[in-house]
């Protein structure tokens, strides 16, 4: 298949999810501010984590974010590690009208793939992002499930699987290995035990 035309058809995706118009009262600004927290783990949800995700400025994404704080979508929780930065997190009032993103119609397209050829598609994509990032020197981004810096082997005392991010340190819950982040270095996949359950909130 022509290369083009595979790149013709993912902006037109992205158009057509995306349209210039308010939907619940949210711009497409806001929808993304809001995906990307839900789907950010801990140590990805500050401002300028987004801003670097979005490819925005730093002044952009934090009048955006503001603005979501007002209408009590976000919450600010200043981070106990360093007192100057901050945690935004996603209020129940966003996790509610999440359920009317516009971008559920790709999703259910998504849904609609053969579960093989779904995880073709991700894994294509997810090159194609990483190829992009690197030519523009920006953070590729990605999940714990495929990084570097993922560590994990054996079980704790409970039985549950152990896992941590060697890049900081700091352990992971099986519910958090599948959030985005921005200290994210693509290695390869780790087999993960049935007690992965995907993000949480």
């Amino acid at each position: 298949m022509d290369s083009r035309f595979v790149a013709e058809m993912i902006l037109h995706l992205g158009h057509i999810t995306s349209r210039d118009r308010l939907v619940r009262g949210l711009t497409p600004a806001q929808w993304s501010v809001l995906r990307y927290f839900a789907r950010a783990n801990r140590f990805s949800r500050t401002p300028s984590a987004f801003a670097e995700f979005h490819c925005t400025t730093r002044g952009t994404a934090s009048q955006t974010i503001k603005g979501l704080e007002t209408q009590g979508y976000l919450t600010r929780m200043r981070s106990e590690a360093d007192g100057r930065s901050a945690r935004l997190d996603l209020t129940d009032k966003a996790w509610a009208i999440l359920d009317h993103d516009p971008l559920e119609a790709l999703v259910r397209a998504a849904d609609a793939l053969p579960l093989k050829g779904r995880g073709h598609l991700a894994g294509g994509l997810q090159r194609m992002l990483g190829h992009v990032a690197s030519e523009g020197g920006k953070p590729a981004f990605g999940t714990c499930i495929s990084c570097e810096h993922l560590e994990g082997g054996g079980c704790s005392r409970d039985d549950q699987p152990r896992y941590a991010c060697g890049f900081l340190g700091e352990p992971l819950l099986p519910g958090e290995l599948d959030g985005l982040c921005i200290n994210f270095v693509p290695g390869k996949p780790m087999m993960l035990t049935s007690a992965f359950t995907g993000a949480t909130p």
